[in-house]
């Protein structure tokens, strides 16, 4: 029987992420514990007994080194890696850099909520939800869905925002389901999909 395998996972903690920075485009590395946490996630993979055919990431090193050390844990370093900004995270403009509580200083506890939380609201010069759902969501359907309707075992290893876009689709969330859709760093969440693309089967693998 056709697999239909396509698996998510968010990067593993960034040095960003540690100092509660809005991150977007910027590219800081992980830190040890994002390290840790892609080792955790290839050996969750091989323990539920899944492997692949073809992987995507991002244009951005932590989303793809949390892929190159789940392919190495898992002896798939000659995997075919599709790299595409499309899948990169969301932009957060003038925000970018900000320390959290900083911005909700500069900007208020309410403004800042809106701009974090809200689908279609974007801070200055950034993205909103909505606008990464425009960028991310037809990439999917052009480029990685037909590999899983093909029987192709599919990984993509991106960011929260981006991820959250194929997530919507996948688990049809409305705007105001998909801003609640938590995705831990690290953890894979594994989907396997009807001939009709619609999810027959999910199961996320945590920590």
């Amino acid at each position: 029987m056709m697999d239909r395998l396509l698996v998510l996972v968010r990067h593993g903690q960034s040095e960003w992420n540690l100092k509660n920075l809005f991150t977007g485009w910027r590219d800081p590395g992980l830190t040890e514990q994002g390290v840790a946490e892609a080792h955790r996630a290839a050996a969750q993979l091989k323990a539920a007994g899944l492997s692949f055919d073809v992987a995507f990431t991002s244009a951005l090193s932590r989303a793809q080194r949390t892929l190159d050390i789940i392919l190495d844990d898992m002896g798939l370093t000659g995997l075919p890696v599709i790299r595409d900004q499309a899948l990169n995270e969301r932009d957060y403009g003038d925000l970018t850099g900000l320390n959290k509580d900083d911005a909700r200083a500069k900007w208020g506890e309410e403004q800042v909520h809106l701009w974090r939380r809200s689908y279609d609201i974007a801070p200055p010069g950034g993205e909103s939800l909505k606008d990464t759902v425009a960028r991310t969501l037809p990439y999917y359907v052009s480029e990685i869905l037909p590999r899983v309707l093909r029987g192709e075992r599919v990984l993509v290893a991106a960011h929260g925002n981006s991820l959250r876009s194929i997530v919507m689709v996948l688990e049809r969330l409305g705007p105001d389901g998909i801003v609640k859709r938590e995705l831990a760093t690290g953890v894979p969440i594994v989907y396997r999909l009807a001939a009709d693309s619609t999810v027959a089967e999910r199961l996320d693998l945590a920590a």
